[in-house]
């Protein structure tokens, strides 16, 4: 056997492309191949002979599996820069159309990604609302003191800042825990008539459970322009719920006090997942909230330079992963941050 491996290695070293390279490996080491039966002939001799042959049978297949892989990768490199190099070379081909017709083994396409159910909701709430012509805003998801309670009429003894558990930095600043602040600073950039939306992620000391998250995603809407009442709040929410529930749900408008807005309202929808009845989710309440909200606060109005005596507006902010459970029947919001393939994947082909 070793008498024919130079003699098999030169062959393998000569092959000049991909085709002659697998005729060679089929004549080698296909199921009726040279070295294929010279293995199994070992069986065959005396039984004192079997060991050393058995081991120089295995030691020329593993080199010759070896230097197949080589020449092969040679080959493909070779065949890929020479049609990188083509005159007629498309570089707007798919990659693997490409690589195909450069005469390259193909390789199984991977498994495409998905879009995370946050995102799918998130992308349709802006298109609704930029539909109503609201703008999309932005702003950092570390802020300020100011920005994050003080213009939001939260001052430093205001017994709110006890209930956002509020992660903060060693420079004073902190990890915003809403997405209004992103009010005072459209309201610094933009004149009234003001509409715009601001979707992102916040942050607050939460004890983790199936309805509570350290880290999460807010939708932000504010409305600022002149004779804005709580009726246009009202429309705005019915037909925000409407659309992005996909049906029609029972809701509830309470009074609830947010320092930022007078009045103030809490919008609930009836539990999807218990019917009313009362279960872990709504935490037996029969209620989910989902969406506070009310008539913007003049002392905000005057933090964002707009004069509280010409203009009014509303305010609101809707928890995305709520706003998901309620959508895909998702009845534990730990499963958005897990990571479970098996989870995301049954969102593979939503697009909105």
């Amino acid at each position: 056997m070793h008498d024919r491996r130079d003699e098999f290695l030169a062959a393998i070293d000569a092959a000049h492309d991909l085709a002659a390279l697998s005729a060679l490996e089929s004549s080698l080491l296909g199921k009726s191949g040279e070295v294929t039966e010279l293995v199994k002939g070992v069986s065959r001799l005396p039984k004192e002979e079997r060991p050393a042959a058995g081991r120089a049978a295995n030691e020329l297949k593993l080199a010759l599996e070896a230097r197949f892989a080589a020449r092969r990768a040679a080959l493909e490199a070779q065949a890929l820069d020479a049609a990188l190099s083509a005159d007629d070379f498309d570089p707007s081909e798919p990659p693997l159309v490409a690589a195909a017709a450069a005469g390259v083994r193909v390789p199984v396409p991977r498994r495409r990604g998905t879009l995370h159910p946050i995102t799918i909701v998130r992308n349709q709430l802006v298109d609704l609302f930029t539909s109503l012509g609201f703008t999309w805003q932005d702003g950092p998801e570390i802020e300020t003191d100011w920005f994050n309670f003080a213009a939001l009429n939260i001052p430093a003894d205001h017994p709110a800042r006890d209930t956002q558990d509020t992660f903060w930095l060693d420079d004073g600043n902190l990890l915003r825990t809403h997405t209004s602040p992103v009010q005072i600073r459209s309201m610094q950039r933009f004149a009234p008539p003001l509409k715009v939306i601001v979707p992102g992620r916040c942050f607050r000391a939460e004890t983790v459970d199936a309805s509570h998250e350290h880290s999460f995603y807010q939708m932000e809407g504010l409305v600022v322009d002149e004779g804005v009442s709580t009726a246009n709040l009202i429309h705005t929410m019915k037909t925000c719920l409407r659309v992005i529930l996909e049906r029609d749900v029972k809701v509830r408008l309470r009074p609830g006090f947010f320092p930022f807005v007078e009045p103030g309202f809490e919008l609930d929808v009836n539990c999807p997942f218990c019917n009313g009845k009362g279960c872990s989710v709504c935490k037996h309440s029969g209620w989910i909230e989902i969406l506070p909200c009310g008539m913007v606060h003049p002392n905000v109005l005057r933090a964002g330079g707009i004069d509280p005596e010409r203009y009014t507006g509303f305010a609101f902010g809707m928890g995305l992963q709520r706003v998901v459970m309620l959508r895909y029947g998702i009845d534990d919001i730990r499963l958005f941050m897990g990571g479970d393939l098996r989870f995301l994947s049954q969102f593979d082909g939503v697009t909105r």
